[in-house]
């Protein structure tokens, strides 16, 4: 608390002087305007952090989505044996109206050759799809890497914003819907279930996408 001086003249004609008391309330104001202009800052840097991120996770996710896409697309050239002068071409494994069945295995087989091959179980048992590693990765992996079977070439890796890994897929042999119990195995029709898995820049964000094809 500051004091001052302050002179009065009363009635009689003289001058009367006293202290006066000033509470300093400009200096109080002052502070709070500034208190409330730092929490109006620090709220507005806050914002824009957060809408940063926001942006980078849906950059990252979709990123992650288109990757998971290009997997079904390599898939399908797989079941189509394209392009043809590939080393590993397995077209035949889905030749129409004639597939070799042996080589789907329950659980998806992690063999050279028959590499995210699967055979759907009865419904009652959960999909491969759903049980199978898709980060494996190696000889032992029971999912098939981008290009494994078509050489087909995708950029991935820590260089730029890309995928941190290639996408990889399985394929199941499902049976028709409408199948009787009666019908020769070798004369089923069958359903291909594709599921595949892309990667973000960041190996944690991922997207899974399916597609049921017919040849």
């Amino acid at each position: 608390m500051r004091q001052g001086v302050v002179s009065k003249k009363t009635t009689d004609g003289r001058w009367i002087r006293r202290r006066a008391k000033h509470t300093g309330l400009s200096l109080i104001v002052v502070l709070l305007i500034l208190v409330v202009v730092s929490i109006l800052g620090v709220g507005a840097i806050q914002i824009s952090t957060l809408g940063e991120r926001a942006t980078r996770n849906d950059r990252d996710t979709q990123i992650a989505w288109q990757s998971a896409e290009a997997g079904l697309v390599d898939a399908e050239l797989d079941i189509l044996g394209l392009p043809v002068g590939a080393a590993n071409n397995r077209g035949a494994i889905f030749k129409r109206g004639a597939t070799d069945i042996a080589k789907f295995t329950p659980g998806c087989s992690a063999e050279a050759t028959t590499r995210g091959l699967c055979y759907s179980l009865p419904t009652n048992v959960l999909p491969d799809w759903l049980a199978v590693d898709f980060t494996q990765t190696g000889n032992n992996a029971p999912t098939v890497e981008l290009g494994a079977f078509t050489d087909r070439t995708f950029a991935s890796g820590t260089a730029g914003i890309q995928p941190a890994a290639s996408p990889r897929y399985v394929i199941e042999l499902v049976e028709e819907p409408e199948l009787q119990a009666t019908t020769a195995v070798q004369n089923r029709k069958y359903l291909y279930r594709v599921t595949s898995m892309g990667y973000g820049p960041n190996a944690h964000t991922r997207g899974v996408v399916q597609m049921i094809y017919r040849n």
